[in-house]
Formats: C-alpha cells, structure tokens, sequence
C-alpha cells in the first residue's frame, strides 16, 4: 500500500486544524445607553411641545367648499372650530356633529385637517326632489325623504307634492300606510324619474299608494301607479314619449302595457 501523501505528513505534523477565532462584540457601556435614553425622552418632549405647546402648528384658518345654497360664513360659523389651539388637538368629530345639528340642509362633511395651519370643511348639501307647500312657504324634502329645509320660494325645477286622497280607496291607503309613507313613495318616484321628465314635472299627486300622477308642462300627465319597479317604469316612459311625442296623457302604471293618448 503507498504511504501517507505529502500533504499528509504535513498535516499530521501541524495537527488537527484550529477552531475560528469568535470576534467579540463590544457591548455599549452603561454611561452610551443612558445618553440615548436621554435623547430620546428629549425628541419625544420636543415634538409634543412643538404640537401642543409651540405657536407654529396652530389653528389659523378655515375654508369651506362644496357649498351651493348656504354660505362659507354659516359654515363657518356653525363649526365654531377652536382657532389658535393646537392643531392636533382640534375634535374634527365634533365639528361635523356641529354642522350636521346646525345646519340640516348638510348631508355629509368631511372635516379635514390642513398642515400646519389649517382646517379645511368638504360640505354636501342635501338637494331637493320634492317641495310640501304648507303656509304660503315650501318645505325641502330630499331623495331620503328628509325634510331638511323650509324657504320662501320654490326653488325651479323641484316639482310639488300634493297629497289628495281620492275617496274611500285613498282614505283607506292612507289609513293604511300614513302620510310618511305616501311621501317616501312620492320621493321615491320623484327619484326614479328620467332627467328630462323630472325637469317638467311640476306637481306629483298622490291619491294613493298604488295611484301616483305626474304633472308635467304642456298640459301633459303621467300615471305612474305605485313606486314599485321605478327604473322599469322610468324606461318605459322615455320610449313612449319617444314615439308619441304630441300625445298629452301617457300611463306607465303597468310598464309592460304602457299607452299614450291625446294629442
């Protein structure tokens, strides 16, 4: 058998390999982590001072958008939002519940905090499909049946509720549903009607629950029926009044049947 090999012999002669020496790692002295502990209470300290306690992140100004019918001041106003205090500690919460309360006429807000100065108010207002006429003034209700507001004059293209039972049939729906109910029906389908319908349609009659008319300019009149299958029904009237442009009385109370008459 051949002998050991040269590389062999020369590593029985310097022994089996050493181990890798292990680095050791410097541990941070006591006096290093008491200066970051030091340091950074003070950050901490400092940025709570420069939000509450320093003038340069305070509330200075308040702007309003979306506003259609009430003014920025009343917005304003009925926020009363704290200027000069800290901008961080403005309850943006409390400010929409102040608006909403203050203002029905407010549907939503967003209130929104604005760096470093500022507050800004997103406001929708809520809009008007029907009109209660009720003392020579007009209450606004809107597509939830919200009655929001009550004006002077009636605002162009809203058209009026009249709630006029007809008889026994109607006295007993109403009996049946209530005023409430009839009028989340009036709103419904004033909701439900197509946009160049909705914009002629000057009063909506209702005499019943299964019995809504639309009055239209130009001496026209839609039976519209229940507030059942709007969109369907809202279809349907388009058509017809496509094909029959002249005629006076159209009925889609019954939209897979509907007529037109008069001319």
């Amino acid at each position: 058998m051949a002998g050991p090999t040269t590389a062999e012999r020369q590593q029985q002669k310097s022994g089996p390999p050493r181990p890798p020496r292990l680095r050791r790692v410097a541990l941070p002295r006591s006096r290093t982590l008491v200066l970051v502990l030091v340091l950074a209470v003070l950050l901490a300290a400092g940025g709570i001072w420069v939000l509450y306690g320093s003038q340069w992140l305070r509330l200075e100004r308040v702007k309003t958008s979306g506003t259609r019918v009430l003014t920025p001041s009343e917005v304003r106003e009925a926020a009363a939002a704290p200027v000069g205090s800290p901008l961080i500690s403005v309850d943006t919460d409390a400010i929409e519940d102040r608006l909403r309360s203050a203002l029905p006429r407010i549907d939503s807000v967003d209130v929104v905090r604005s760096w470093p100065h500022g507050i800004g108010l997103k406001v929708t207002e809520r809009k008007p499909v029907l009109l209660i006429e009720k003392g020579g003034k007009y209450v606004e209700v809107d597509a939830k049946g919200v009655r929001f507001a009550t004006v002077e004059r009636a605002p162009k293209g809203v058209p009026k509720l009249e709630l006029t039972p007809d008889h026994e049939s109607g006295a007993a729906s109403l009996r049946r549903f209530g005023t409430d109910r009839l009028l989340r029906e009036a709103v419904r389908v004033a909701g439900d009607l197509p946009d160049a319908v909705a914009g002629d349609t000057r009063n909506v009659k209702v005499r019943s629950y299964d019995s809504i008319t639309l009055e239209l300019r130009g001496s026209r009149t839609v039976d519209w029926g229940s507030g059942e299958k709007g969109r369907t029904k809202a279809r349907t009237l388009t058509a017809l009044m496509k094909a029959a442009p002249k005629a006076r009385h159209f009925d889609v109370s019954v939209p897979t049947a509907p007529a037109s008459s008069g001319s």
